[in-house]
Parts: C-alpha cells; structure tokens; sequence
C-alpha cells in the first residue's frame, strides 16, 4: 500500500464530492479510487465516508482525518520543494475569497503584482460578498472586512477601513448640506442594504460618545460601487468605505460631510483557519499584503483635502 498514495485519492474523493469525479481528476479507473480508500480505511480501521446510493459524505472521523491529510501532504510538497532544484520558488495553488468591490478595486492589482514575483502560484479567486466557510469551501484563507465577531479563526490586520459620508455638489446644492447628525433625517440616504442594521448610521462625536444616528433609506443595494455612482449623479447621501470614492472625492464629484464626527473604524484582515496548515505560500502571500497595505491607506489622503 502507498500511503501518500492513498492519503491523496481521498483528497481528491472530498474534493470532487464523488469517486467518479476523483477517478477523471486522478486520470485513472474508478475502481482504482475505490480500492485505494477500502486499503486506507482497512489500515486506520475505521470508515472515513458514510456511503448511499447517491453520494458520498465525511463522517467525523473522515472529517477529521481529511484536515490532518491535507497538512501532512502539503508538508511533503514543501519538504521536497526545498530539496529539489526549486529551492526557493513559490509553487502551487491558492484559493482566496475576497470581498467584490474591495478585491477588484485594490487587491486584485496587489494580487497580480505578487503574480509577477511568484509566477508558479495558481490562484483560484472566489470574489465575493459573503461569508465563506473556509473549511466546508476549502478556502486556504479569505479576506474579510469589518470588526470580527468571536471566533476559532486567526486573523491577521491587514489596513484599516474607513467609512466616509459624501454627496455631490449638484445633490447638496438642491437639499442643502447637513450641519448635524440629526439633519440626516431630512435627506435622501442611499443605504448599504448588506448590514444588519442599514436604517441607522453609526458616528462619535466630539467628546468620542457614540452616536447611531436615525435615518430614512431612499434607496438599498448590496453593492457600494452602485451606491457611489447613485451619489455621483445626485440621487443622496452615501455612507460607504473610503476605498470606494477616493477617486470621486479627488475630482471633487463628491464632498466629504459632517467631518467634526468620527466614524468607526473598521479593517481588512487576512483570515484562516488553525486547523488548516500555514503553507509557505500562505504565509508568505499574507506577509506581502501586509507590507503593501502598511500605515495610511492611500484611498485615505485624500479625505484630509475636501470640505463642502
């Protein structure tokens, strides 16, 4: 029995949810797949897959074992990586999620200038906004905006994240522009439809005492880039990440409000599971978006430049 051998058949087994699937990625007869996990489970003694008819599913112990394979063999990958004449270079795959807006927008040119340096990786990019499970998904790490709930996931602060309040001149011309909080009331607010609670809009002010600040929805979208844009052409007020509108903010297409009041801030962290092995790829793709996204963020300069 080849015990990597096998160890790898079952990674392929989980990951194509079928042996047949396994089969055709492995480039060989379903009935090697079978032979080779009936010898794995015969040699750990237990079932690593509860069978029916239809599909295959993890027991705990599979479960389990699968997370344990995965480090092991990629513990071998590396170990062989630096003993070969590849000493030194980055190989193999990583699967990311990442926000849609924010990972377009900036870390999706971060992601291709690591690319250059590391031409070896293979990426495999799940854009989106929600909230993956890194195990079930096989996701080596995502990244995630916000103030992280509780959990066993480590997480890594990557930059920080800034909401800012803006509206066009064209919008602030026709309504006027807020002198406080309160005034929010009597304006149209275009709402970031995602959060939990999108009919208050959360500031400190100056003595730093919170302040969550009551206001009418004019329009809700699940998207911030279209929120902007609904901005820019003067349909309200907008509450959303700085990174969204720097540019916008920079041409003066939308002004900055109500800057006496702080606003939370949130950040971008690099997040991953423990039980999931670190790789040196891993690491050393979190280590770069760090260093790329140190100190002010540059979509931040400009909030310092523009008042209404």
């Amino acid at each position: 029995m080849d015990r990597f051998e096998n160890m790898d058949t079952f990674i392929k087994v989980v990951d194509a949810g079928s042996i047949t699937g396994a089969a055709d990625r492995l480039g060989v007869a379903k009935s090697v797949v079978s032979r080779r996990l009936k010898e794995l489970e015969a040699h750990l003694g237990a079932e690593l897959f509860h069978r029916t008819t239809r599909q295959l599913n993890l027991t705990e112990t599979g479960r389990a074992f699968h997370q344990r394979a995965l480090r092991i063999l990629d513990d071998v990958l590396e170990a062989e990586l630096a003993a070969s004449h590849a000493h030194g270079t980055l190989q193999g795959s990583l699967r990311v999620a990442l926000p849609l807006s924010f990972g377009v927008t900036h870390l999706g040119p971060a992601i291709n200038e690591f690319l250059l340096s590391h031409p070896h990786i293979e990426f495999d990019l799940d854009f989106n906004d929600r909230e993956v499970d890194l195990i079930e998904e096989g996701f080596d790490l995502a990244i995630r905006i916000g103030s992280l709930p509780d959990s066993s996931l480590i997480a890594r602060r990557l930059t920080d994240i800034q909401p800012v309040m803006c509206a066009s001149p064209a919008y602030l011309q026709h309504r006027g522009t807020p002198c406080s909080p309160q005034e929010l009331l009597d304006h149209h607010c275009l709402v970031y439809s995602l959060l939990r609670d999108f009919e208050h809009w959360h500031l400190f002010a100056a003595d730093n005492q919170p302040l969550k600040v009551k206001i009418r929805p004019y329009l809700k979208a699940s998207n911030g880039e279209y929120l902007r844009d609904a901005a820019v052409a003067g349909l309200g007020i907008v509450f959303v990440p700085s990174f969204l509108v720097y540019r916008e903010i920079e041409s003066g297409a939308l002004l900055p409000l109500l800057k006496d009041y702080s606003r939370p801030l949130a950040a971008a962290y690099a997040i991953y599971p423990p039980t999931r092995h670190l790789s040196q790829r891993v690491r050393t793709f979190i280590d770069f978006l760090a260093q790329r996204f140190a100190g002010t963020p540059y979509w931040d300069l400009c909030l310092r430049q523009r008042t209404p």
